[in-house]
């Protein structure tokens, strides 16, 4: 099994400890250790590093071999262009089926909070055993919601679809929804045909490339004189040419929607996509407790994150805040519209505060 973990995003709300030069995945927002390298690490309990892979932005390709010395500089796949997961998806399987067209690939986002990493190693296991037994599907792994989380992609499953294999249950994929509004989120929770989208992905990395010329073909043409060139003089000139050319579409939406063999596994992995400064809290600590990183005094609180870079930051009868300090900004919101970060980093944008971003 090959692993690939997609670490070109930009995190914008969770800016301003997110930055461009930066972002999330390479931030300690939970540890000691980074987002990716927390990624990695849980891999690399039962699989060899040897088998992992990180795509990525070309600028952030020195930050990577920083924080992951032991990875081969050939496992760092630089994207020449930002463009959309399926992209990303299919360089992948560009490079992975010159080993091997029967190679199992599994899709990892890089800033993900996964808390129980054992069922995450079994879920793992359990997929590859149904894929060498039906390799035309394509898998995604679920949660079951436990909130009306608007700030998540869900997925409208079949129950009575289901296919077992060991302790799992495999079921058709009806629809994926993102980011619901709070209305329609309510009622995903409540239904029991509804998961969060983990973005965790498997799929024989034949079964992917048949999908790319079925659904994307454009892109599946790039791909295939991508694929071409891997392992030649020519491959970096062929993926400046061609990789910023692919369609910017999600996989979501450019395969896995549109496929009759896509099925969805449902696991208890005490995940998170830490999207935004809310998700990070409630992720770690339990409503009305506070979320700390740095100096912090409180007097008469509630429900809190704080986090600090140098200053003490003190708190006197605040309930529901998120505050952010960093050298050169502080963010001050209600927890309840962390979403919204973004739209701040967008006005900065706008009002060309470059060194803010």
């Amino acid at each position: 099994m090959k692993f690939l973990i997609m670490a070109g995003g930009k995190g914008t709300r969770l800016w301003p400890v997110s930055r461009k030069n930066k972002p999330k995945q390479f931030q300690k927002l939970i540890s000691n250790k980074t987002m990716l390298q927390e990624t990695v690490d849980r891999l690399q309990s039962d699989f060899s590093l040897k088998d992992v892979y990180v795509a990525t932005n070309e600028s952030y390709v020195s930050e990577i071999k920083k924080e992951l010395p032991k990875l081969a500089a050939d496992n760092i796949i630089g994207e020449p262009a930002f463009r959309e997961r399926a992209s990303c998806v299919a360089l992948a399987s560009a490079i992975f089926s010159k080993e091997g067209e029967n190679e199992i690939m599994a899709v990892f986002p890089s800033d993900h909070y996964i808390k129980k990493e054992k069922e995450l190693i079994k879920v793992l296991k359990e997929a590859e055993i149904f894929l060498n037994d039906n390799p035309e599907h394509l898998v995604v792994v679920g949660v079951k919601p436990t909130s009306p989380e608007t700030g998540y992609g869900y997925i409208k499953y079949n129950i009575e679809s289901a296919t077992k294999k060991e302790d799992q249950q495999f079921c058709k994929v009806e629809r994926f929804i993102e980011k619901p509004d709070l209305k329609t989120a309510k009622k995903y929770y409540q239904e029991n045909n509804f998961l969060w989208n983990t973005s965790i992905y498997l799929w024989k990395t034949s079964a992917i490339i048949d999908r790319f010329k079925r659904f994307i073909p454009d892109s599946y043409e790039r791909l295939r004189r991508i694929r071409k060139a891997v392992g030649t003089s020519e491959f970096k000139k062929v993926l400046e040419k061609e990789y910023p050319l692919m369609d910017m579409i999600s996989v979501e939406y450019g395969i896995l929607e549109n496929d009759d063999k896509t099925v969805v596994v449902s696991a208890d992995l005490g995940w998170s996509d830490v999207g935004s400064w809310s998700v990070l809290k409630d992720s770690l600590i339990s409503k009305d407790g506070h979320f700390v990183k740095g100096e912090h005094l409180d007097v008469g609180s509630k429900n809190l994150l704080v986090y600090g870079s140098k200053k003490l930051i003190t708190t006197v009868g605040l309930k529901d805040l998120i505050i952010v300090d960093t050298d050169d900004a502080i963010l001050i919101c209600d927890k309840n519209n962390s979403q919204l970060v973004k739209t701040v980093v967008e006005k900065l944008e706008k009002d060309g505060k470059i060194k803010l971003l």
